[in-house]
């Protein structure tokens, strides 16, 4: 069989994107963590597949990490989801909706960017009492649509020599965070309102060029750490600068998340499947 996809990348994160609103597309989780080889495949940190919406929303978002496992949302990937089904009617839609196992998010076009609307936060827990072996660093977390971990180093220098390999790979797999684990991000203060981050994503199972859902998280952190105001500049690994926007409630939670930044087609093909 022979598979029509679409590859796209948002702010250095990419994926393969498959058309499947008759449904007519079954991949299973060994058959897409083939595709996403980077080697023996097409090469991707995850695939969208674009199916009918089943609550209202024009479409149905799924999406699956490069081990082939279903995950709850992708940032990066609603982004490029967005700007490829504002496409798949007669002209380009200004704004999209689709569903997704986090609830139903909304994509508009801005200029050659994207703007996301998330899904609210929840299960926002600062300064945790969990450590790793050599990371002399507070560990927060929230769920910004997928569990996140955050923890700030000193300084940019820091951050950029930190072997987020290793301290990743042990955040993402720690007991505390069992038995689904999570992502890890780590960050650092350029100025007041901009930071930079590095991201140890679940599922890719390494560092990824940036992560949307990680963007949030750091932000949201930044905040609630430093009392920097909505919107907050985010310096990704792959040389993007993203935006998150937010509103915070009197009662200390947040609402009206947004993460705007690019969403490109790369090429469009067919493989043997």
């Amino acid at each position: 069989m022979l598979l029509h996809f679409y590859k796209m990348n948002g702010a250095g994160n990419d994926f393969i994107v498959v058309d499947n609103r008759d449904n007519s597309i079954q991949l299973d989780a060994r058959t897409i963590e083939g595709l996403c080889d980077r080697h023996r495949g097409i090469g991707a940190d995850g695939l969208l597949a674009v199916e009918p919406a089943q609550h209202g929303a024009d479409y149905r978002f799924r999406y699956y990490n490069a081990d082939g496992g279903e995950a709850e949302m992708c940032g990066n990937g609603a982004r490029c989801f967005g700007r490829f089904t504002a496409h798949l009617g007669d002209g380009v839609a200004e704004k999209v909706t689709f569903e997704t196992i986090a609830g139903i998010l909304a994509a508009e076009m801005i200029g050659e960017n994207v703007r996301i609307a998330m899904s609210d936060p929840f299960d926002l827990v600062m300064e945790r009492s969990t450590r790793v072996d050599g990371l002399d660093a507070a560990i927060h977390s929230v769920n910004t649509g997928v569990p996140h971990a955050v923890a700030f180093m000193d300084s940019p220098d820091a951050l950029e020599e930190l072997g987020v390999l290793t301290h990743g790979r042990a955040i993402r797999q720690h007991e505390d965070f069992a038995p689904a684990g999570t992502n890890a991000n780590f960050a650092a203060v350029i100025e007041p309102g901009h930071i930079a981050i590095r991201t140890y994503e679940r599922g890719v199972e390494d560092e990824t060029l940036a992560c949307g859902t990680g963007m949030v998280a750091c932000a949201l952190v930044h905040h609630l750490l430093t009392d920097a105001q909505s919107p907050i500049q985010v310096d990704v690994a792959g040389g993007d600068t993203l935006e998150i926007g937010f509103e915070k409630t009197e009662d200390g939670s947040f609402r009206n998340v947004t993460l705007t930044g690019p969403a490109d087609f790369v090429f469009e093909g067919e493989i043997e499947i």
